[in-house]
């Protein structure tokens, strides 16, 4: 019987448990970001052209291939052999193949199997965006979840002032006005409420939009959270060229520049071939040959202008490339000594908060309680020591907020995952 009761046992816990929210941690969204999202599909079936189209890179000129009638009168009667006269004209099979420069096939091949890597860097960096998006949005959240709580304990608060005020009231012992202060941020509380569950909703859709599922698929996050440390970190160029995919694209965009710049150089070397002309003649004439090598001459000055134009015009597109690399590299590290410091301030705010401010309104409003029930202290100082801790409590809700935002966008810089 009890062999009979297990797999229905164990039907029903799925149950139960599928039909409760998953925690979701944050690596699991990165990580889901990473495999699923579709920008990562569409860069990897750019990658896969370019590669593919790669392969092509050694390819030859088409051999040219022609027959037709050489050297023939138009008088048809002169085609045929008169005594001792062959008669006049020929067919002629024709075959032709230019042979390429080996160094410009070496050129092209190295250029084309280059060419993937730019976009990879830039699916690399365009990951960086998104996964930080999620990782801002998932800080949000955690403080959304935050001033939740904060609201819960408000809800009760506010719950008990209107309730002892309804019996003090009917007992002469209390004023009305205090009273209805307390009524109206009970209201407050709820609006408010309403206002943060619809955020965490929003947050939820769009965490799922980016990790590629259905967007009302229901979920929950692991509150916990870690303000890091960069005090001992160097934003300087060698941080961010070693770390960052956009730059690591321009790097890789200069390489391309510079190989594209010498497919055209081996564009003006000499290219030879080789045709073969088989005649066969009419009337008894005899079977003719033609064979003849043949050179392309591509650095006359007639026709070498526009290989030496682009020649030109990539040694430029190199140097813009570098200097547009080292005015980023002094953006980000201006902005990233700016965050740290900004992020450094924060902390020692929240600290303040945390050891300080917090604590002593919370006992604050303890000592009004206190007085308030051994009715010593009215309600509407009560009602002013909580709403003094509430909005403090929110406020320092909102400064953690700010220093994760900062940590957010700090790793954005470095391209931390």
């Amino acid at each position: 019987m009890l062999k009979n009761k297990i797999p229905i046992l164990l039907i029903a816990l799925a149950v139960v448990f599928s039909s409760k929210a998953q925690t979701v941690k944050l690596d699991a969204i990165i990580d889901s970001i990473t495999a699923f999202h579709p920008v990562v599909k569409m860069y990897n079936n750019e990658i896969r052209s370019m590669d593919e189209a790669a392969k092509g890179a050694r390819s030859w000129m088409p051999p040219q291939l022609g027959i037709g009638q050489f050297m023939t009168p138009y008088d048809a009667r002169l085609w045929h052999r008169d005594g001792d006269i062959p008669g006049m004209g020929s067919i002629m099979l024709s075959g032709e193949q230019m042979f390429p420069n080996k160094k410009k096939l070496d050129a092209d091949e190295a250029y084309m199997k280059a060419m993937s890597s730019v976009e990879k860097e830039k699916k690399n960096a365009t990951l960086n965006e998104l996964v930080n998006d999620a990782k801002q949005l998932y800080y949000e959240w955690i403080i959304l979840k935050k001033k939740l709580l904060i609201l819960d304990e408000n809800e009760k608060i506010l719950d008990f002032m209107i309730k002892n005020a309804e019996i003090r009231y009917k007992n002469g012992l209390e004023k009305i006005s205090a009273y209805y202060k307390a009524k109206a941020a009970l209201g407050n509380v709820n609006n408010m409420k309403l206002m943060f569950e619809n955020d965490i909703n929003e947050k939820r859709i769009r965490i799922n939009t980016l990790m590629g599922r259905n967007a009302l698929i229901q979920f929950e996050i692991d509150t916990s959270y870690q303000l890091k440390n960069y005090a001992n970190l160097v934003f300087d160029s060698t941080l961010f060229y070693a770390s960052r995919s956009d730059l690591k694209a321009i790097d890789n965009n200069i390489n391309l520049t510079l190989l594209k710049q010498q497919t055209e150089k081996q564009s003006l070397k000499p290219q030879f071939g080789i045709r073969y002309d088989n005649m066969y003649g009419f009337g008894g004439q005899p079977m003719l040959y033609t064979i003849m090598g043949m050179v392309k001459i591509p650095m006359a000055n007639w026709s070498s202008k526009m290989n030496k134009a682009n020649i030109e015009s990539l040694k430029w597109k190199a140097d813009a490339l570098q200097s547009q690399k080292e005015m980023m590299v002094n953006e980000y590290s201006g902005m990233a000594y700016s965050m740290r410091n900004e992020l450094a301030l924060k902390k020692k705010q929240i600290e303040g908060y945390e050891e300080n401010i917090i604590p002593a309104l919370r006992n604050n409003f303890k000592t009004m309680q206190l007085g308030y029930e051994q009715n010593t202290e009215e309600l509407f100082m009560l009602y002013d020591a909580w709403e003094t801790l509430s909005m403090t409590q929110l406020e320092f809700t909102e400064l953690i907020n700010q220093a994760l935002k900062l940590q957010v966008t700090i790793e954005r810089l470095i391209e931390t995952k």
